[in-house]
């Protein structure tokens, strides 16, 4: 029988080996050998691939509680066959030295573009290939889902973050302003979690998303406004905010591919220009990875589903159900796991909807915290050693070809 393949692209997010999980002990249980790449993509080419038919059982029982991305990722993409074809020609060599009939893609939307790339790769070079996409990302922009696994892990562990925060704040003397920097590359939806941080009757903090352009007057406003009302200003800021004219407020690094930008610093930006306008001090936090690595808050609710989306991936792979995504959509009060074609997903992006926005552009309406709070529901139970998760960094046999 053709061996499964399971590839991990994009960044990593707290649910990600749960979806991993999920395609490894399905395909073991069905009687199919499984293996994965090591470093995502890179790692394919070069045909460094893990033995995960003959990995011990407690190590694949293991994901399911790692935060990160266990048989490593990368963000190579693969440029369009026009344009490099050498690379395509590896992979085929590769693929069939491996006799490799099915590979499940777990990743955001570029990696679904390179899902669906394979399908065109299988057609190129006559390979008997399945192509299929798990989704994942905290940022939440997938479409076809009514959420990307990782981002409800994300948006509990920034919520209930900020939470603690605020209590903080009212603990110490007034006219505290705090600025929480999220991830979200071009959209809001993390950033708009954050409004969850408050608890219902009590000021939600002030949310700066990239749908909305930049009105720097009404922020500082705002802000004023708060400090003077509340004695405190809590403010989430998305990384990827932009000024009236479509520029990123604050930006590390450019690049000629959209979505490979390196965002960052929007926080400190809006805090220069509180100090500059206002005179206020605010203490900015950038919390990175964190949003993404923290599976001790991870929802129970996004790691079952994050490994239903893997598990049913299989089964369709196997059914000859190639070129789709496993989409989740709500089903009463679940969702159920849904095959969706690549090609209407693949490369795009979905924002926060305007339905979601306020009018005054700097909170979320109701109709927001609806449509998150259930994805948010459950702890995921972890192992402690010496009052620490458990995280040991599991080890893969090698496949030789």
């Amino acid at each position: 029988m053709p061996r499964l393949l399971y590839l991990q692209s994009g960044g990593p997010t707290a649910v990600l080996n749960r979806s991993a999980q999920g395609v490894i002990e399905t395909a073991r249980t069905l009687g199919v050998p499984v293996c994965a790449a090591a470093n995502g993509l890179a790692g394919l080419l070069a045909g460094q691939l893990y033995d995960c038919s003959a990995a011990a059982a407690a190590n694949i029982q293991r994901l399911g509680w790692l935060p990160g991305a266990s048989f490593g990722t990368s963000r190579q993409i693969l440029a369009p066959y026009a344009a490099d074809p050498q690379p395509w020609q590896q992979l085929a060599d590769v693929l069939r030295r491996f006799d490799i009939g099915y590979v499940l893609l777990n990743g955001g939307n570029g990696s679904m573009e390179t899902a669906l790339a394979l399908g065109e790769l299988a057609q190129r070079f006559d390979l008997p290939l399945q192509a299929l996409g798990v989704p994942k990302t905290i940022d939440n922009d997938l479409e076809g889902t009514d959420f990307s696994p990782g981002f409800p892990s994300a948006a509990k562990y920034l919520a209930s973050s900020l939470r603690e925060v605020i209590h903080d704040m009212r603990s110490m003397a007034r006219g505290r302003v705090f600025i929480m920097e999220t991830m979200g590359r071009h959209v809001g939806w993390l950033a708009a979690a954050c409004s969850l941080a408050a608890p219902d009757g009590e000021p939600a903090p002030l949310l700066l998303l990239p749908e909305v352009a930049l009105d720097e007057a009404r922020v500082l406003q705002a802000v004023q406004q708060r400090v003077a009302r509340d004695g405190y200003c809590a403010i989430a800021v998305a990384e990827g905010l932009r000024q009236a004219d479509g520029r990123f407020v604050a930006q590390m690094h450019a690049d000629a591919v959209y979505g490979h930008e390196q965002l960052g610093g929007a926080g400190a930006w809006l805090a220069q220009q509180l100090q500059a306008q206002l005179g206020v001090h605010a203490h900015v936090a950038l919390v990175d990875c964190q949003q993404r690595a923290a599976m001790h808050l991870a929802s129970a609710t996004d790691a079952r589903l994050a490994y239903a989306a893997g598990a049913a991936c299989v089964h369709w792979a196997l059914a000859g159900q190639g070129g789709v995504m496993a989409g989740l959509q709500r089903a009463g009060d679940d969702w159920v796991v849904t095959p969706v074609p690549l090609a209407t997903v693949a490369g795009l992006e979905r924002r926060l909807p305007a339905a979601f926005i306020a009018e005054d552009s700097l909170a979320v309406t109701p109709a927001f915290a609806e449509h998150v709070r259930p994805m948010l529901q459950g702890e995921v139970a972890l192992p402690y050693v010496d009052g620490l998760p458990d995280y040991r960094t599991l080890s893969w046999p090698v496949l030789a070809g």
